[in-house]
């Protein structure tokens, strides 16, 4: 297919050259290789280099290692992110210039055409715009797509796609999924989280609701019945656009009933015209039911037969870094997982149960920004009190500078204080604060054994002692 001119989908792209400070992040990166894919001019910058920035060499991105104001070039146009600094030395320069500065989801809104569809949510925002395209393309249909991860089914993270449909994953960290401005919206979830940005729970809700209220008359919301947040977000939706709801609750229009998908008389899909379809998923969880449920109800709404989407979505194993298997050795197998909210936290610890079955599950979990530790930390005890071990990194700070009083201490020891009070968890989990994280992994290995799950967990580095768990493991098993 020839890719349309940049100017077919938006003309403030024609003859620009944009740079992205920050381009090796999964959503800059995504939105850098649909640029090119356009035949934009782009370049950008990273602090260290990567598999994705060499990718986006071989595409045509001029790309620099570190950030300076020099990188900026012939640039007339820079994308950033909010984990940018205003002092950043590329950042300060555009500002400087004159240049004009879009954020990235203004970026994305500039190469979204046709029927868009918004997925949003607290949670599986990632892997249900994943399985969105998937079933979308066991319907014959080519949608172009922006993830906030590769996808190995989809051989990226991001395409412009030969329908004229375009479904991107949106993100409510900094009130950006505001910019877009979705024919069809999908919420997951709606939980109080980015308390750094939204200051209040109510203040989360209202951003949600603002975003439900981009959607044109005859737009469609798709929202989860089981979900509190998302299902009161229905209620409050309906007069303005229509609602599809699914879950296994009585308001559902695609309901699910049953066991877990992949158990004995698993998962049962009962359609809107009264179809009854089995749900077999490859990716573990209740939490991935739903979100394959939403992906058919949108999948459907463009004319895909809901079976097709099915079939198309058994084979699917999941987004990198969403309860990603790295390995097994000696008979432990070793899964990554971002998540980053308690919420989450348990969603992949119910995955790991399910898979290691009578085995152990062990876990690595780094806490991600001071602000949702700290507002969090009761909550990430109980939820890590869930796997039978689990060691606490110190806090990754990614765009925040320390808080006072607030480490990764604060979780361990909350969760000390409710064995003491002998509350209802007791005989879960134990939780070690673990400050050296090589000593943390070589504990997690040397504890392990044959059918046991270990899994890292959080939005930080943690990821990369995935393959030092495998190497000890392997080390272990030599001698």
């Amino acid at each position: 297919m020839t890719p349309p001119a940049a100017s077919a989908l938006n003309p403030a792209l024609a003859g620009r050259t944009i740079h992205f400070i920050g381009v090796g992040g999964a959503g800059m990166s995504a939105i850098a290789r649909i640029m090119l894919q356009l035949g934009v001019a782009v370049s950008g910058s990273d602090g260290q280099d990567s598999p994705v920035l060499a990718q986006l060499r071989a595409q045509g991105a001029q790309i620099h290692l570190g950030h300076d104001a020099a990188h900026l070039g012939a640039a007339d146009t820079v994308v950033y992110s909010s984990a940018i600094r205003a002092d950043n030395a590329e950042f300060a320069q555009a500002q400087r210039a004159g240049l004009r500065i879009w954020h990235r989801s203004e970026a994305l809104a500039a190469v979204m055409s046709g029927t868009v569809i918004a997925v949003a949510g607290t949670h599986g925002k990632t892997t249900t715009t994943s399985m969105t395209v998937v079933a979308l393309r066991g319907g014959a249909l080519d949608p172009g797509f922006a993830i906030g991860a590769v996808v190995a089914e989809l051989g990226s993270n991001a395409a412009l796609g030969s329908s004229p449909i375009f479904v991107a994953e949106a993100d409510e960290s900094d009130g950006s999924f505001l910019n877009y401005r979705p024919q069809i919206a999908v919420v997951t979830n709606i939980e109080a989280d980015h308390l750094d940005h939204y200051g209040t729970a109510e203040a989360v809700n209202r951003a949600f609701e603002d975003f439900a209220a981009l959607l044109p008359a005859g737009g469609l919301l798709v929202a989860c019945a089981d979900d509190a947040g998302a299902s009161a977000l229905a209620d409050r939706t309906v007069p303005r656009a229509r609602v599809v709801r699914y879950g296994r609750s009585e308001a559902a229009q695609w309901r699910i009933s049953g066991g877990i998908s992949g158990e004995a008389g698993g998962a049962v899909l009962t359609t809107p015209t009264g179809e009854q379809l089995v749900l077999n998923l490859a990716v573990p969880g209740e939490h991935n039911v739903l979100n394959a449920v939403a992906a058919v109800a949108v999948a459907s709404e463009l004319g895909v037969e809901p079976a097709a989407a099915l079939a198309a979505l058994a084979g699917f194993r999941g987004a990198a870094r969403r309860f990603e298997a790295k390995g097994e050795a000696r008979g432990v197998r070793v899964f990554d997982d971002y998540a980053h909210h308690p919420t989450e936290v348990r969603a992949a610890l119910q995955g790991a149960r399910a898979v290691a079955g009578e085995g152990k599950v062990r876990v690595l979990f780094q806490p991600h920004l001071f602000s949702r530790t700290q507002a969090f930390a009761a909550d990430f005890a109980h939820a890590l009190r869930g796997a039978d071990e689990a060691y606490v990194l110190d806090i990754y700070a990614a765009r925040e500078d320390p808080v006072p009083g607030v480490d990764s201490r604060i979780i361990t020891e909350a969760a000390a204080l409710a064995v003491s009070a002998e509350d209802a968890g007791a005989g879960r989990g134990t939780l070690h604060y673990a400050p050296d994280a090589a000593a943390a992994v070589g504990a997690l290995a040397a504890s392990s054994a044959a059918g046991d799950v270990l899994l890292t967990i959080g939005a930080g580095d943690v990821t990369r002692w995935g393959s030092v768990l495998l190497t000890e493991l392997e080390a272990s098993d030599a001698t």
